[in-house]
């Protein structure tokens, strides 16, 4: 039954997410420390693990990285001539329509969905979708960002060494592997965690802006990937990994970025806590749909 595999594939990331909320309202704690030790070890040594160990170097440059893509900068193209029409900031309305919560759901989900196996196609996109974000999302708000910062970031260096190596053929012993594994381990769940406290945060005063992008973001994600599908040659997992990518809500990272620059962050969180909160009722949709038709063969 898909309504039994969809309990299955949503009920672990939601229980974790709950705890995390849970465990935030009672104790409030200060999530500063776990999450920059996950930006920057946990998360590279997730990258690197699955690169070096599932990857294949040219994926990263292959149609599912195309389509990934894709489904960032077409929503800010058109969210672009939206947010002009409609006389409201593109820096405030754009990053959260194009950057999509890659991390915290869109690797669990896609691992969740197809597997184990699938990881190394939920990690391309995440890495798509991260450096468009620190690259471009930085750019659209403020034009004084330097690329440099962006490079020397633990998880740009892990997927530029993890790629060295790839392309070297150089193969990395397995005593030393292991625990580069365990410590990526740790990543996934400390994201949906870490989401679940964010989310006791929510700000209801602009609750109508973050309900209208909470459920416009999924719903232009998917149309677009449904319409790129045909023009790119992929696996059934690999389309199934990138619908799910197109239904994703807006990342945590948006709210970071915009209180950073000062650009209207209170109105940003509320897009991207509603968005993430919302999941309770696009992510069963978009599995229910993707289910059927992206199984692997």
């Amino acid at each position: 039954m898909i309504a039994l595999r969809i309990f299955e594939i949503t009920f672990p990331i939601f229980a974790v997410v709950a705890t995390g909320l849970a465990y935030g309202l009672r104790f409030k704690p200060d999530m500063t420390l776990p999450n920059r030790l996950n930006m920057g070890v946990f998360l590279p040594a997730l990258l690197f693990s699955v690169l070096t160990d599932r990857t294949e170097p040219s994926s990263l440059f292959g149609p599912l990285a195309l389509g990934g893509a894709l489904i960032v900068l077409l929503p800010g193209l058109i969210t672009w001539v939206v947010a002009r029409a409609i006389r409201l900031s593109p820096a405030t309305l754009c990053p959260p329509m194009m950057f999509a919560n890659a991390g915290n759901l869109g690797l669990p989900l896609i691992t969740l969905t197809f597997g184990e196996g699938a990881l190394a196609q939920a990690v391309i996109l995440f890495i798509v979708c991260n450096f468009l974000h620190v690259t471009l999302g930085n750019y659209l708000l403020s034009h004084d960002s330097h690329i440099g910062r962006v490079l020397l970031s633990p998880m740009i260096l892990a997927t530029l060494l993890a790629l060295g190596l790839g392309f070297g053929d150089v193969r990395v012993p397995d005593v030393l592997m292991q625990p580069v594994r365990l410590l990526g381990d740790i990543c996934v769940p400390l994201m949906l965690f870490a989401l679940g406290v964010r989310l006791m945060d929510t700000d209801f005063s602009e609750w109508r802006i973050g309900v209208l992008v909470g459920l416009a973001s999924p719903i232009l994600g998917v149309t677009l990937v449904l319409l790129v599908l045909p023009w790119l040659q992929l696996t059934p997992v690999e389309q199934g990994a990138l619908f799910l990518f197109g239904a994703l809500p807006p990342a945590v990272m948006n709210y970071m970025f915009a209180e950073h620059y000062r650009q209207e962050p209170a109105r940003v969180a509320s897009m991207v806590l509603f968005g993430n909160a919302l999941t309770v009722i696009t992510l069963p949709l978009a599995l229910y749909y993707v289910l059927p038709r992206f199984s692997p063969a």
